[in-house]
Parts: C-alpha cells; sequence; structure tokens
C-alpha cells in the first residue's frame, strides 16, 4: 500500500454531484412498496450523501458501513451500477469515513445491505431519473424515449450525451422524497448475479490491504504496556532501566495507569515494552470469580430479571422435559491483531482504524481527549478482524493518545497475540434453561425459557468509559456497563414455532471478563439451545426431527427452508443418510449421525435450517469427534449477490463448528489464561468441514441480512448430530471428548 498523505485521506476532488425533488415518475418503473424512505436516507435525504458522478462520468458511490469480509463494498456497487446501468467496473465504493460518508452508525446486526446497500439503491434510481429528464432537455426528446449505456444517455435515434456533458461541470443538489422510481426488477442484470470480490485476489496473494499494511514516511512505532488485572492500578516503572536496553526508546508515555513506549522502528518498540514491562510495578487487582466451575458460579451471581415474553398461562404442572445448557466466553479470535495509526497535526487529530463505526469511535474519542469532534477525523480501513466489536476501537484509542504525545508524526500501534487474546471484549458466558409441556399428540403446549447472560454490547457508542484506555487515564472514566445492550442477551430467546403458551425471562449479571458484541450475539446461545431441546423433545413425542418442527412452523418461509433441506439431505447422503438424519427416538448410537436445526435470526431476519454430519470415534481411550460435512438452506429475501451470501454462510458454518467443538476462554483469579493459540483452539484447516449452501431467493420480499443466521442453527445441528452418533447428550460447549467419555 503506498504512502497516504492527509491530503490523501480525504481527497474526492474531481467529482460532480447531484440530487433533486422528483416530480414525475414513468409508469413503467418499480415504486417501493413503503412511504418511508428506507435505511439511513431518512437521516441523509440528499443524494449527494450517498454518490458522485465523477469528471469522467464515473460513479463514487458512499457506504457509511465498514467491508469486513460480508461484501459489502461489492453489493452496495452491485446495486448502485444496476440502477444507473453501468459496468460494475466504473463504479468506486468509498468506505466508512467521517464527513465524507453518512454516519450509519455500527457495521453491525447484518444490517449492512437491508439499509446501506437500499439508501444507495435509492438514491441511484433518483439520480437515474433526474440524469434522464436533464437529457430530455438537451435532447428534446421526452424521458420516456431515453435509456442508458454505461455513462452514456442514449434516444431513440441514437443522441448520444454523456453524464459530464448533462451535467456540464454543474454541481446539483436537493432532497429525495418518496416515492422513488426503481428499475423493475425483471430488467436486473448485474443485481442478483455472483460477482465475486475482487479483495479475495489480494487477501490470497499477501497484498497490502489491511490497516495492519499502512505505511507513511516517518511513521513511528508504539506498544503499550498492560496492567496485571483489569482494576490493577500502575504503582511504580523504571524508565532508566529500559533506556539503558533499547537506546531507540524516543518517548515514554503516562497518563495514570496508561503506560506506552514509542520508538521509531517497530521491533524497538516491541523490545521497549518487554523491558518497560519487567520493570513495572502493578496492584494487585480484584480476583476474578468463577474460573474453577463457571457454569456453577453463574447460576449464583446476583442478577436483574427482565421479561421478554409473556403468552398465555404458565407453565404450572410438571413439565414433560426440562434441560439446562451452557455456552462459555469466546473470543473474536482475529487472525490479525488489533492495528490503528493516528496522526495529531496543527490541532486536527487523524485516525484510521478497522471499528466498525467510525462516527461512534469519533464520539468517544471527542470525549475521552476532550477535543470537539470536528477536530477529529476518522476513516475506516478494512483490518484482518472480524464481525464483532474485538479490540479495534480500543486500539484506535490508544494510537490516538500517543500521537497526541507527538505532534506531526504518524504513530502506528500493533497489539500482540497475547494483548488480544488477553483484553478484547468477549461474547458473554450463558446459562439458558427450558422446560416444556407436550399435549398426548405430540405438540408443545407450554414453554418456559429463562437464560443468564451478561451484556452483548459494550461499543464505545460515543461513550469513552467503553475504550479500554480511558479506564486506565489519571481521570478515568469508569465503566460501569450502564447502557449496554441487553437485547443482544435474548436475541432470538423466543422460539420461532407455534406454541401457545410461553414465558420467556432475560436475568442479567456482569460477569468477571470483558464483554461485549460477538457474531450473532445472544443468538448463538440461544439457538444452540432450543434446537437442542426441539431435538430432545421430538425424541419425548416420539417423533422424527423434521417433522417435529413442521408440526409447530406456521411461516411458509420457515417451512420451506427446512423442507429444502430435508430435499438437500436426501440428494446428498440417500436413504440411509434420511435415516440418520430422521433417527433419534432410541438414542442409539451409530458412530455417524446427521442432526438439523432451523432458526429465523432476530425472528425478524433471514430464515436458516442447517444440517450437520458428524462422526464419533469411541474406539479408542480419548473419543475423537469430526464433523465430516454441513448443509445450509438460507432464505434472506431478495439476493444483491448469492456469492457473497455463500461465502458467509460457508464460512459462519465452520467459524460456529469451532465454537461447538473447541473455542472456550478460560481465566484464573487475576487474569485471562487462554493468551495464544494453544490456549485457545480454533479450527485447523485440515478440521474443517465440507460445506453447502442453498439459497431461496424471494426478489419480492426485502433483502435481509445474512450473516448472522447459521451461527445458532449450525451448533444446534452439531450437538444433535453428536447425540445421533454417540447416544450422548452434550448442553455444555463446547462438547469435547472428556463429556464423551463422562
Amino acid at each position: 500500500m503506498k504512502d497516504q498523505s492527509r491530503r490523501e485521506f480525504f481527497k474526492t476532488a474531481g467529482c460532480l454531484t447531484i440530487g433533486f425533488s422528483l416530480s414525475q415518475l414513468p409508469l413503467a418503473a418499480a415504486m417501493l412498496p413503503t412511504q418511508e424512505l428506507p435505511g439511513n436516507l431518512r437521516d441523509y435525504a440528499d443524494i449527494d450523501a450517498w454518490l458522485q458522478v465523477l469528471a469522467d462520468g464515473s460513479i463514487r458511490v458512499f457506504t457509511g458501513k465498514l467491508e469486513l469480509g460480508q461484501g459489502i463494498r461489492t453489493a452496495v456497487a452491485q446495486v448502485a451500477a444496476e440502477e444507473l446501468d453501468m459496468d460494475l467496473s466504473k463504479v468506486t465504493v468509498t468506505l466508512a469515513e467521517t464527513d465524507v460518508t453518512p454516519n450509519e452508525a455500527y457495521t453491525a446486526g447484518s444490517m449492512s445491505v437491508e439499509s446501506s446497500a437500499m439508501s444507495i439503491r435509492y438514491a441511484a434510481a433518483a439520480a437515474r431519473q433526474r440524469l434522464l429528464e436533464m437529457a430530455a432537455v438537451r435532447l428534446k426528446v421526452p424521458a420516456a424515449d431515453l435509456h442508458m449505456d454505461n455513462g452514456t444517455v442514449i434516444s431513440g435515434n441514437q443522441q448520444r450525451l454523456s453524464f459530464a456533458e448533462i451535467l456540464d461541470g454543474k454541481q446539483l443538489s436537493g432532497e429525495i422524497k418518496m416515492p422513488v422510481a426503481l428499475k423493475p426488477k425483471d430488467q436486473y442484470r448485474i443485481s442478483g448475479t455472483s460477482v465475486h470480490r475482487d479483495d479475495v485476489a489480494l487477501m490470497v496473494k499477501g497484498a497490502p490491504l489491511y490497516v495492519q499494511d499502512l505505511r507513511f514516511p516517518g511513521m513511528l512505532h508504539a506498544r503499550v504496556i498492560r496492567p496485571a488485572a483489569y482494576d490493577a492500578k500502575l504503582q511504580h516503572f523504571d524508565e532508566q532501566a529500559v533506556r539503558a536496553k533499547v537506546p531507540g526508546l524516543l518517548q515514554v508515555v503516562v497518563n495514570g495507569s496508561f503506560l506506552a513506549v514509542i520508538a521509531k522502528v517497530e521491533y524497538e518498540a516491541m523490545q521497549a515494552q518487554q523491558v518497560l514491562a519487567a520493570h513495572t510495578e502493578w496492584s494487585a487487582g480484584t480476583p476474578l470469580a468463577g474460573a474453577d466451575d463457571l457454569p456453577a458460579y453463574l447460576a449464583t451471581v446476583p442478577v436483574q430479571t427482565e421479561s421478554v415474553r409473556e403468552k398465555g398461562a404458565k407453565l404450572t404442572a410438571p413439565a414433560t422435559h426440562q434441560a439446562s445448557y451452557f455456552k462459555p466466553y469466546i473470543m473474536h479470535g482475529a487472525t490479525g491483531p488489533s492495528c490503528a495509526v493516528a496522526l495529531f497535526d496543527k490541532g486536527q487529530l487523524f485516525v484510521w482504524t478497522h471499528s466498525q463505526g467510525v462516527y461512534p469511535l469519533r464520539a468517544a474519542l471527542a470525549e475521552m481527549l476532550q477535543l470537539p469532534a470536528e477536530q477529529i477525523r476518522v476513516k475506516g480501513v478494512p483490518g484482518s478482524g472480524c464481525y464483532g466489536h474485538n479490540g479495534a476501537d480500543d486500539v484506535a484509542a490508544e494510537a490516538a493518545l500517543l500521537a497526541m504525545a507527538v505532534p506531526g508524526k504518524h504513530v502506528r500501534l500493533q497489539w500482540s497475540r497475547q494483548e488480544e487474546h488477553g483484553w478484547e471484549p468477549y461474547g458473554s458466558a450463558m446459562l439458558m434453561n427450558i422446560a416444556a409441556k407436550l399435549d398426548k399428540d405430540g405438540h408443545i403446549t407450554h414453554w418456559q425459557y429463562g437464560l443468564r447472560s451478561d451484556s452483548h454490547g459494550n461499543r464505545p457508542g460515543g461513550k469513552a468509559a467503553n475504550l479500554l484506555p480511558a479506564r486506565y487515564l489519571e481521570k478515568a472514566f469508569k465503566n460501569d456497563r450502564s447502557g449496554s445492550y441487553s437485547g443482544g442477551a435474548y436475541r432470538n430467546a423466543e422460539p420461532y414455532y407455534n406454541i401457545p403458551n410461553q414465558q420467556v425471562d432475560a436475568h442479567f449479571f456482569k460477569g468477571p471478563l470483558r464483554v461485549s458484541s460477538l457474531r450473532s450475539l445472544g443468538a448463538f446461545g440461544n439457538v444452540f439451545a432450543i434446537e437442542s431441546f426441539m431435538d430432545e423433545l421430538a425424541e419425548q413425542a416420539g417423533k422424527a426431527p423434521f417433522a417435529f418442527r413442521l408440526a409447530h412452523l406456521e411461516d411458509e418461509r420457515a417451512v420451506a427452508v427446512v423442507k429444502k433441506l430435508q430435499e438437500l439431505l436426501t440428494k446428498a447422503t440417500g436413504t440411509g443418510g434420511a435415516r440418520l438424519s430422521e433417527a433419534g427416538t432410541s438414542g442409539a448410537a451409530t458412530g455417524t449421525g446427521i442432526g438439523i436445526a432451523f432458526a429465523r435470526y432476530k425472528n425478524n431476519g433471514a430464515y436458516c435450517a442447517a444440517a450437520a454430519q458428524v462422526h464419533v470415534d469411541q474406539s479408542g481411550e480419548t473419543p475423537l469427534i469430526r464433523v465430516e460435512k454441513m448443509w445450509a438452506v438460507v432464505d434472506a429475501g431478495e439476493i444483491i449477490n448469492p456469492d457473497g451470501i455463500k461465502n458467509q454462510t460457508e464460512g459462519g458454518m465452520v467459524q460456529a463448528a469451532s465454537w461447538t467443538l473447541l473455542e472456550q476462554v478460560t481465566y484464573n483469579t487475576q487474569h485471562v489464561t487462554s493468551v495464544d493459540w494453544y490456549g485457545y483452539s480454533i479450527f485447523k484447516f485440515n478440521q474443517a468441514p465440507a460445506v453447502e449452501v442453498a439459497l431461496i431467493n424471494r426478489p419480492a420480499e426485502k433483502p435481509l441480512g445474512a450473516g448472522e443466521a447459521v451461527q445458532g442453527p449450525a451448533a444446534a445441528a452439531i450437538a444433535n448430530a453428536v447425540y445421533k452418533a454417540s447416544g450422548k447428550r452434550i448442553r455444555h460447549l463446547p462438547i469435547t471428548a472428556e463429556q464423551l467419555k463422562g
């Protein structure tokens, strides 16, 4: 990646901006079935907030979302190119950048396509109509007689005007108002087709792509010396000791209990960090509870209770079946540890970051640094990262603090693997207790669900207290988790089945470890529990897993994905495979088993049915568990890029398999102990199963985000398959050989 200057940071020159209000629409245009502007168009109703026509006639699109591997850069380019009849090669995308792109808050919740891409679709459609109207005046023909072709407007008698000629150097602006004419979907040629992401080739080649690859002339390097525990305080450090051993050390920065070093060379910064850490004393900090038996501890820790759903009568009679499930703390485990670059120059702070929310981060930095927000510029750069709130915001805040200590110099701060594993916010541990009653026909009449969880959302959100370094400053910001997102814990806690009597309660605790958002939030644990329990109830009722679920589903789209999964299994495995997937009434071990599961993400998002084929070898002293193949069927409404949805679903299945069989954060009374890939195991390449994804396209329905739909169903499918294969029902994650032996 070439060196970047401050000028390039905000360089968007050489463009013509367009915007307007619509009055007349062609009869053939598709109309939005709602009277509201989609997504963030309600906040940014000017077309110049979303796209620009450049001087050469190409299109620059602005999205407030960051590319995390979900393919948003490709999807938004597709919808813009489609509405403007452009070749995809003539559409470029500018990702999240304060004062350049719209403030779309966070890239989270599988909302990138549903909000940002749809906003850009309507902005592009509005731009199309205005360009046609302007061309009609110039060519003296009706707008209905014109069509577009790759940056050119063409009349029936082949008169042509380029976009640049139509605009004639002018900049147009105005408000987009409903209704907006969309291109009829039966005329689509780009949207709805598979377009491969162009960044994948760069990843494979190891080309400069990520924030970790950024380099600037004269850039300095920094490292932070971490406390011994979350709330440990700095007691003493020996600066002379480190200066004697690391001549390249430029500066030691200390502010309260925040301690860091800056050097000219990265290796010298690493050396200084190690030496100074050995010559620093910290207070002991508050001991962490629950390390020896986390499930037992979480069952007794004080909670605040919130009723999530009460429907019909409560379960008072003895339950037909009840069970408890557990999910441990899990981490993002980003392949590339968090990194950021910052520059403080002439009163302006510039930050390059892979944060998933550049505007909320800017607001939090403003509070922490006591700088006006307008003096802070935050540019999103893809990172080798993850879905969720990892260390990206924290490292950006630390880099900003250090840049202010050496004005006029770019400062790069790279976390180590141990820092990433030990200090990032984790996905909360959870306990789920379920009881249900069946009638004589095997239908669920009563359902009682109680979950225990910490928050699943402590992103910066404009609050300095949610930034790690802010807690250690001399004027520290106390993090009491007030204002954290409680709804993430009970995401998908309500079963998506027809059950007349339901009671769902969420019990919130403040656990020992730092927590925040991780892909799918509480849906992973909740769906794992619910769909495992559905298999157990099916066995109690003497029903096959597919038939039992279908008997409790009313939504036709839910029924469709479950039936499509059934077809896939029959085709892929034959009648023997079909018997494996339908087996389970006896609990007999077969060695190989197929388990299934279903959920609709957030109960209002994408539908997903998943299956897993698992082999359990119990012939040796230690049982061996292998996920051989996984299937998923996804209905995400209208599909913009089939390849993108398949990519996310395939990756989601493999990630969920790793969570289910291997991953858990460990800690002692002082701090986290799983600080490398030995202490925190993830799937290796040779453990990844074969995967197959089928999509149900519904062009008449609105697009739904699919990036987090498969995690919960995948985990439950594996647990159900392990039961089929081994005859042992494992309800505590991860599913280990030790549990199968016990």
